[in-house]
C-alpha cells in the first residue's frame, strides 16, 4: 500500500495534479554498498541465459540480441526489425528504473531480510547443547532445521544494518517506521521526492509523527469554479453547489482577515480598526481639539486677542480714570467687568488640548462662574442708570446687585455639581468606529444645564432692566448698549444649544469655545467700544459739561 508514494509512473501521467502530494513510504537506505556497481556491470555476454535480463536489455537500448531468448514483444511492430546490439552498450550512460538507486526502499527491506536470516543462522550455530531455547535445552541443527526453529531465532534477532537498529516487538512484528514524502517539481519538470517527516512507532505516544512544515511544497491549484478570496474577505459557500464554488464577501466593519481563502474574519481589538484593505488592524485615530491644528490655533489666537483687547481697555480706562466719562459710568463696575471678560476669554483656552480629569473639572465651573459675574456686572450697571435718575448717587447701593451674597448661587451650583457627579475625561469609541474621541463629559447633565440656566436668568433680568431704561437721557444711558449686547448674547447661545447637541468630538468643543468668544466679544465691543472711541478720538466730548447736556 506504500508503493504509490514512490511510483514515478504516476508522475509521468499526472504531474500537475499530483504536485504537492504527501504520502508515506517504506524507509529508504541512503546507499547499499556495491549495489550500483553490480547493477551497471552487466554486459550482453552475461544476459543471454536469462529471458528477463534479455528483455530488459533490448527494451532499454532498443536493439536485438543475437540469439535472444526474449519471447515478449512491446509496442508496435516486430522486434526483428530492430538493429543488432553492438555489445558496447553501457547501463551507466542511460537512465532506467533498474539502475536507479536513489530510492532504495523495497530493496532495502530485502537487504535487511537477508541479513536477518544470516543473523538467525549465526545465533542458531552458536547454540550450546543443554542451553538451547527448545525442549530439554536442545538446539536446532543448522544443517537440518524446521522453519519454526529459524523463525524463533529471527524474532529474537537484534543487530544493526547500515546504521539502523533491527529488532522486533513481543509479537514478532518489526517496529513501524515510514518516511513522509512530498512530491515536488524540479525546474526541469521531473519528480523530486523530498522527505519532509517520518513516523516512528518506537517514540513516545503523541510524538511518533514528526513533520517539517517548512520543507513542504504545497500545490498552487486554482478552483475550477471560483477564484481565491484575497485577504480582507472570507469564503461563503454556495448552497447546493460543489465545495469549490463560493463567493468572496468583504469582512464586516471592524473585522479583518490576513489570509487567502479565509473561512472567517477576526474582530479587531477595542483600540484598533481595520485598514482600507481590511487585512490588518491598525491603531484608531485619536481625536481632540489640539493646539497644533488650524482650528485650535485660530481659536487660541482669538482667545488671546480678546484678553489682550480687554487688558488694553483696562489700561486706557485707568489712564483716563479721572475724566468725566469714566467716572460717570461707574468706574469700579467697568473695571470689574473688564477683568471678568479677560477671564472669559482665557477660559476658552481650557477647552483646547488633550482633555484630562482635572482640566474637565476646571473648565466648566470656570466658564459658568466667569459668565455669571460678567452678566451680574451688566445688571449692576443697568441698575446704576435707573437709580441715577431717582436722585441716588451712583455707586451708593449698587454693589448689593453684585455683592458676594447674590453670587453664591452660581458657586453653590458648581460645588454641588463637582461633589456629586463631576465632569471627567473619557474615550468615546461609539460615535465613529475608526476614531477614539477623547472628550470631557459633563458628568451630570442637570448640573451643566443649571449653570446655563442661571446665566440665562441673569441675562433676562439684565435685558428687561436695560429695556426699561431705554428712554432715559442719552449721555448718561448705557442701557441701549447693554440691550444690544444682550441681544447678541441671546442670539449666540440660542444658536449654540442645537448645534452643541447635534455635534460630537472636537467640533462640539469648537462650538462651545466660539459661543464663549462671540459672547465675550459682543459684550466688550457693545459696552466699551463707544467709550474708547470718545476717549481716544473725540476727547472734546469727554467733559462734564458735555455729559450734563441734554
Amino acid at each position: 500500500i506504500e508503493a504509490w508514494a514512490t511510483a514515478k509512473s504516476l508522475w509521468e501521467k499526472s504531474a500537475d495534479l499530483l504536485m504537492g502530494t504527501l504520502g508515506f513510504a517504506i524507509r529508504r537506505a541512503a546507499v547499499i554498498p556495491g549495489l550500483k556497481q553490480h547493477l551497471t556491470c552487466l554486459s550482453p555476454s552475461h544476459i543471454h541465459e536469462s529471458a528477463f535480463l534479455a528483455e530488459f536489455w533490448e527494451e532499454t537500448f532498443k536493439c536485438r540480441l543475437n540469439g535472444s531468448v526474449n519471447s515478449h514483444s512491446h509496442g508496435v511492430g516486430s522486434d526483428l526489425d530492430r538493429p543488432l546490439c553492438e555489445g558496447t552498450e553501457d547501463l551507466s550512460d542511460v537512465y532506467s528504473p533498474y539502475s536507479d538507486v536513489t530510492q532504495l526502499r523495497v530493496s532495502y527491506n530485502v537487504y535487511k531480510a537477508v541479513y536477518l536470516v544470516a543473523h538467525a543462522l549465526q545465533d542458531m550455530s552458536n547454540c550450546k547443547v543443554g542451553k538451547g531455547p527448545f525442549s530439554h535445552g536442545t538446539c536446532a541443527d543448522p544443517k537440518s532445521f524446521k522453519p519454526w526453529q529459524l523463525i524463533h531465532y529471527m524474532k529474537r534477532a537484534n543487530f544493526s544494518a547500515l546504521g539502523e537498529k533491527i529488532n522486533f516487538d513481543q509479537n514478532g512484528d518489526p517496529i513501524a517506521y515510514y518516511d513522509l514524502l512530498n512530491w515536488q517539481k524540479r525546474p526541469d519538470g521531473s519528480l523530486h521526492l523530498v522527505k519532509v517527516g517520518f513516523y516512528d512507532a518506537s517514540m513516545l505516544t503523541g510524538r511518533s509523527l514528526v513533520i517539517n512544515d517548512s520543507a513542504i511544497q504545497w500545490p498552487a491549484f486554482r478552483s475550477v469554479c471560483s477564484d481565491s478570496c484575497p485577504p480582507g474577505s472570507r469564503i461563503v459557500r454556495r448552497k447546493g453547489e460543489p465545495i469549490c464554488c463560493y463567493d468572496c464577501v468583504p469582512c464586516a466593519e471592524g473585522e479583518v482577515s490576513n489570509m487567502t481563502d479565509s473561512l472567517e474574519c477576526l474582530r479587531c481589538s477595542e483600540d484598533t480598526w481595520p485598514n482600507n484593505e481590511r487585512n490588518l488592524c491598525i491603531p484608531k485615530t485619536i481625536e481632540y481639539l489640539s493646539y497644533h491644528e488650524f482650528m485650535g490655533i485660530l481659536l487660541c489666537v482669538a482667545s488671546l486677542l480678546g484678553a489682550c483687547l480687554s487688558i488694553s481697555i483696562i489700561a486706557t480706562f485707568y489712564t483716563y480714570k479721572d475724566t468725566a466719562l469714566v467716572r460717570a459710568n461707574n468706574m469700579e463696575l467697568s473695571f470689574l467687568l473688564l477683568v471678568f471678560l479677560v477671564v472669559c476669554f482665557l477660559v476658552g483656552l481650557l477647552f483646547i488640548g488633550k482633555p484630562s480629569d482635572w482640566l474637565c473639572r476646571i473648565r466648566y465651573p470656570a466658564f459658568g462662574i466667569s459668565f455669571a459675574l460678567c452678566i451680574s456686572c451688566l445688571l449692576a450697571k443697568t441698575a446704576v442708570v435707573l437709580m441715577a435718575f431717582r436722585a441716588t448717587l451712583p455707586g451708593s447701593n449698587v454693589m448689593k446687585w453684585f455683592g458676594a451674597k447674590q453670587q453664591r448661587a452660581s458657586v453653590i451650583i458648581c460645588l454641588i455639581w463637582l461633589l456629586t457627579s463631576p465632569p471627567h475625561a473619557t474615550s468615546n469609541t461609539h460615535y465613529h468606529s475608526a476614531t477614539i474621541i477623547i472628550e470631557c463629559v459633563t458628568g451630570s447633565e442637570v448640573g451643566f444645564w443649571c449653570v446655563l440656566g442661571y446665566i440665562g436668568i441673569l441675562a433676562c433680568m439684565c435685558f428687561v432692566m436695560a429695556f426699561l431704561a431705554r428712554k432715559l437721557p442719552d449721555n448718561f444711558n448705557e442701557a441701549r448698549f447693554i440691550t444690544f449686547s444682550m441681544l447678541i448674547f441671546f442670539a449666540v447661545w440660542v444658536t449654540f444649544i442645537p448645534v452643541y447637541v447635534s455635534t460630537a468630538g472636537k467640533y462640539t468643543v469648537a462650538v462651545h469655545i466660539f459661543a464663549v468668544l462671540a459672547s465675550a466679544f459682543g459684550l466688550l465691543f457693545c459696552i466699551f467700544a463707544p467709550k474708547c472711541y470718545i476717549l481716544m478720538l473725540k476727547p472734546e466730548k469727554n467733559s462734564k459739561k458735555h455729559i450734563m447736556q441734554r
